[in-house]
């Protein structure tokens, strides 16, 4: 894996980061949560007519762009919307406005911000590491956080608290210890691309009747941070990009858990991502190999 220089990866400055990422991520939650039209539509489409942009994607991007020019002018921003702005300081800012744009569209709960920061190059696999992040689901008004070293951790709203600006808790993040195939329940996700989609619906239809159950969410992000809170045993997904997955790496690694590529030894990427528990890691992995 790739690391930075000691100066951009120093505790001191890791702590500072995984704030940053968690003040401006919540910043846009809020955003894109309080500000939410009635009825919201389809602003225009990327690479397929199922992949869709609204106005906030781009007013969260722009937030989140504007803020981290402002603390962290020398660092390279990688955005969904906007692509990629080159830095001078061996960091780049990974950031997903909306993860789960057609949940955000439908007024489903299951979406999110997600902003991390990583070393070396994130627009090629395996030549990125990262080193803190955060993913804030605006609906449950959680924040899964973490930094390189320091642990995974969620911060949220007490159900306890009354009046005025409601106490904050937080509590450090495991997964799950589950390995028993049958037992394991998976979370995954479909491309935007139609024919790609016949191919994993194969995938899903052989995986269903051995394991507990599959959970399809809508939004990386949130799969990621699900297994390292040990709420699903494991993900797996094709198609992903950077922005979908650099936060919840570091999530799931940070509360014990594995993430690679097709085999264990390869990095995650488009080809494909599996994340777990070590256990549920392997016996998933060893699955879809000849699912």
């Amino acid at each position: 894996m790739v690391r930075g220089d000691d100066a951009s990866t120093s505790d001191e400055t890791l702590r500072e980061l995984e704030q940053l990422a968690v003040a401006v991520a919540e910043e846009a939650g809020a955003l894109v949560r309080d500000e939410r039209p009635d009825r919201t539509v389809v602003d225009r489409t990327k690479s397929t007519d199922l992949d869709i942009v609204t106005v906030m994607d781009t007013r969260s991007e722009q937030l989140i762009r504007s803020r981290l020019a402002s603390a962290r002018p020398d660092d390279g921003v990688l955005g969904e919307e906007e692509g990629l702005v080159s830095g001078r300081s061996g960091l780049t800012w990974v950031v997903d406005p909306i993860d789960g744009t057609v949940n955000y569209l439908y007024g489903l709960p299951g979406y999110a911000v997600s902003v991390a920061v990583v070393t070396g190059d994130p627009t090629r696999p395996g030549a990125w590491e990262p080193v803190a992040c955060a993913v804030v689901n605006p609906s449950t008004g959680e924040t899964f956080h973490a930094r390189a070293g320091g642990g995974a951790h969620v911060t949220a709203a007490g159900p306890w608290a009354t009046g005025g600006e409601r106490a904050r808790h937080t509590r450090r993040l495991e997964v799950s210890t589950a390995t028993d195939l049958g037992s394991l329940l998976v979370a995954t996700g479909f491309a935007y691309d139609r024919a790609v989609r016949e191919g994993q619906a194969a995938t899903v239809a052989a995986l269903l009747p051995r394991v507990r159950d599959v959970r399809r969410l809508g939004a990386a992000a949130l799969d990621l941070a699900h297994v390292a809170a040990g709420r699903v045993d494991a993900y797996y997904e094709r198609g992903v990009k950077a922005w979908d997955i650099a936060a919840g790496i570091l999530l799931v690694t940070e509360a014990g858990g594995v993430v690679s590529g097709a085999r264990p030894d390869l990095p995650p990427s488009p080809s494909l991502t599996v994340a777990g528990g070590r256990g549920a890691h392997a016996t998933l992995l060893a699955e879809l190999a000849v699912a």
